[in-house]
């Protein structure tokens, strides 16, 4: 039966451009349909050039709280009252609520990285190396994850001296500063065997080049046995960098854990409740991408 929606009912949204191809309404919507809450979740394109206007009508008409997608992550920091110490490290929001009659800006996309690392595959992290391929929005979340959970050494690789530079300086005022390394695409041969958690922030490998992977079957062959390899990305499942790393041993986990859990994590934000449907959203999300389980 469709959802009864009335001038009572609360609205949560997702704001970015485009963001036709968002997959937060099918999670969020399955969650709240489960819970029997009075919300709806919905996505709303904003062009750049209205975001000011678009956030100044959620509070007029009263909007609960959003996800932040591309390109809004960065521009909608000084729309906010308050930023979380978490949204300031990495530089950038994904997740805002309603506070006091204040839009206040937090990110779980680190949550959202690290949460199979803290309970499926949990392990002493402490003695342990992370190397991250790309030095993207999404590394920083990734290094901030491998950071909380106390890593003895984070590597982070990329092709471009540049933007790895880029990357180290717009960490030099966070709390990240001196926790990793950053290192050119040619130190991998040294780095990969090291590595009990290899991570690939790139979007190489994702739809529709799916065949493509970051790293040489060659490179990924040194991957030691129980390794953890680790994809942002969710299509194609698995992706042709996670197929590697399973024939050398390797445990594999890709990016929609990861955002059944930075989504998880923005629910209890907004509706202030603990206890989530997760596996409600996971099959909702599978369903949707036809991944039936």
């Amino acid at each position: 039966m469709a959802k009864k929606i009335t001038g009572k009912t609360k609205l949560l949204g997702v704001i970015g451009h485009p963001v036709e191809h968002s997959l937060s309404p099918v999670m969020h919507n399955a969650a709240i349909a489960q819970l029997g809450l009075d919300y709806i979740y919905l996505p709303f394109p904003i062009e750049p050039q209205n975001l000011e206007v678009a956030i100044a009508g959620f509070v007029a008409v009263g909007v609960v709280g959003f996800s932040v997608t591309i390109p809004h992550k960065q521009a909608i920091i000084p729309l906010l009252s308050e930023i979380t110490p978490l949204a300031k490290t990495i530089g950038a929001v994904n997740t805002v609520s309603r506070q006091n009659n204040q839009w206040v800006g937090t990110n779980t996309d680190i949550e959202g990285f690290i949460a199979p690392l803290q309970t499926t595959y949990k392990q002493d992290w402490s003695q342990k190396v992370a190397v991250i391929l790309g030095n993207g929005g999404a590394a920083r979340a990734v290094v901030a994850g491998c950071t909380q959970l106390g890593f003895a050494q984070i590597h982070v690789v990329g092709r471009n001296m540049q933007k790895l530079e880029e990357f180290r300086n717009s960490c030099s005022n966070s709390s990240l500063a001196d926790k990793f390394q950053v290192h050119q695409w040619e130190e991998l041969p040294k780095l990969i065997p090291q590595a009990n958690l290899l991570v690939n922030t790139t979007p190489i490998g994702m739809y529709p080049k799916v065949d493509e992977s970051p790293l040489s079957v060659e490179e990924i062959a040194n991957l030691p046995t129980g390794a953890i390899a680790y994809d942002l990305i969710y299509i194609p499942k698995p992706t042709q960098f996670l197929q590697q790393a399973e024939k050398q041993g390797a445990i594999a986990i890709d990016g929609l854990e990861m955002l059944v859990q930075q989504g998880v994590a923005a629910l209890k934000i907004w509706l202030q409740q603990e206890t989530l449907p997760v596996e409600v959203m996971r099959q909702a999300l599978q369903n949707h991408l036809g991944l039936g389980k």
